[in-house]
């Protein structure tokens, strides 16, 4: 475990640095960005969740480029464009070159990057841990951002935290280059010669993953666009008063993310911990909604982060748990392309929402889509299926290795060269692991 976690961190430190930023004005951005010139709840929306737009868009080409010209040097170009945005954000003096700003610093899609080197670092059996060490180290990062965020906004100014995220980002630079490891050398017996984006459409399971994924960050997005504005103009709460709802809201969300990723992934219940999920966030946007009560508001928050943060150490694991080792790279950057056009359609359309019917549209809207959202979930195959086996490489094994993709129930097959094993993925409704072994002797 402290191997893995050698591994991973400073992956998580970057990722987590560059979320930071993200995360920091998150928490004021709605009701500053209705202060701008040319304002108005659609366009604070969209400001919200304008910088998934072009994550979205570019969020597959960075992991299919990963793939191919290696994780490192595409992070550089992310980190770089991200500062860029960041600079232009604090600059702004209306909505429209906020707008730009927050989608210039999306333009910098190194999420799926980062979590496919996570997965290349980690063996199957310790994604779902190596996921959890980087959800942790995000929802501490997260935690300290929903603190800092509105007393740094109410004391130096909503643009000071733009600045901020441009200094981090800039840190993460250093990090990528000094701390880093390399990548294990991985073969494949794959003959295609490269992915083609409908390739990793063809496992259903993937596909459900997807659009999990998108549903998951469009209510995030909606969360908060409307936590900060009816904190200020519901309660009359300041930012420097934030802090009252987020710290217990985000405690108790970390601590939902343990039991989460043990039973989902060691007792096999991610369909169950997603279904529970989902009737969290349900219930977090009826209280916020309906209630005039301050601390019943402030349960309706804690509820949110609580059933956000449990599909946390599950969605990513997942995807590289469905995905082919030539595709992981890809289905992951599929996979956070619905998440940031979850991300931008929860913003336009939670300012939409919001701007015509308030706060109880918005959690009638909420409950609206959740309905497709657990019928979509139900519909999944259980993730727990798919197991893993490691078979030490020698001539005997490699010669076989070409073969053993013709057996039933095989999904994936390759060698790790670095650490001369071979790996085996494979269904255990249809084949076991002791046929596998029978195979290779």
């Amino acid at each position: 475990m402290k191997a893995l976690a050698l591994k991973v961190m400073p992956l998580s430190m970057i990722i987590a640095l560059r979320f930071f930023g993200l995360f920091i004005v998150l928490s004021v951005l709605s009701q500053y960005a209705l202060t701008l010139q040319y304002s108005n709840a659609t366009l604070a929306g969209i400001a919200v969740g304008g910088y998934a737009a072009t994550q979205a868009f570019l969020q597959t080409p960075f992991g299919m480029l990963s793939d191919k010209i290696g994780r490192k040097k595409t992070i550089l170009i992310g980190l770089l464009i991200f500062v860029a945005g960041s600079i232009v954000c604090a600059l702004s003096e209306n909505i429209y070159t906020l707008l730009l700003g927050r989608f210039l610093q999306g333009s910098g899609a190194i999420g799926s990057v980062i979590t496919a080197m996570i997965a290349d670092l980690s063996k199957e059996e310790e994604r779902a841990h190596a996921m959890a060490i980087m959800g942790m180290v995000i929802a501490l990062t997260f935690a300290v951002a929903m603190i800092a965020g509105p007393l740094m906004a109410g004391y130096l100014g909503v643009p000071s935290l733009f600045w901020l995220t441009a200094t981090l980002a800039a840190t993460a630079l250093l990090i990528l280059f000094t701390k880093v490891p390399e990548p294990p050398k991985i073969i494949h017996t794959y003959e295609e010669g490269s992915v083609k984006i409908k390739d990793v459409f063809r496992d259903r399971d993937l596909v459900r993953m997807y659009v999990t994924f998108l549903f998951h960050s469009s209510t995030m997005t909606m969360a908060f666009f409307i936590i900060p504005i009816l904190l200020k103009q519901k309660f009359g709460v300041l930012p420097t008063g934030f802090w009252k709802v987020y710290l217990p809201a985000v405690i108790f969300g970390v601590l939902a993310m343990g039991p989460a990723a043990i039973f989902g992934e060691k007792y096999s219940k991610g369909k169950e911990i997603f279904i529970i999920s989902v009737l969290c966030i349900v219930a977090s946007f009826a209280l916020m909604g309906f209630t005039s009560s301050f601390l019943l508001f402030g349960i309706g928050a804690t509820l949110f982060f609580i059933g956000f943060n449990m599909f946390e150490p599950l969605l990513q694991s997942f995807v590289a748990k469905f995905a082919k080792v030539h595709q992981k790279g890809t289905a992951l950057g599929v996979a956070n392309t619905f998440a940031y056009i979850g991300i931008f359609l929860g913003g336009a359309l939670g300012g939409y929402v919001y701007g015509h019917f308030k706060e109880q549209g918005l959690a009638i809207f909420v409950f609206v889509i959740s309905i497709f959202w657990i019928w979509w979930i139900v519909g999944m195959r259980n993730p727990g299926l798919r197991q893993t086996l490691y078979i030490e490489l020698n001539d005997n094994t490699r010669d076989k290795l070409h073969d053993i993709k013709k057996i039933k129930g095989i999904t994936d097959q390759y060698i790790n060269e670095t650490e001369a094993i071979i790996v085996i993925k494979y269904d255990t409704h249809h084949i076991d692991e002791d046929r596998i072994k029978e195979f290779f002797n």
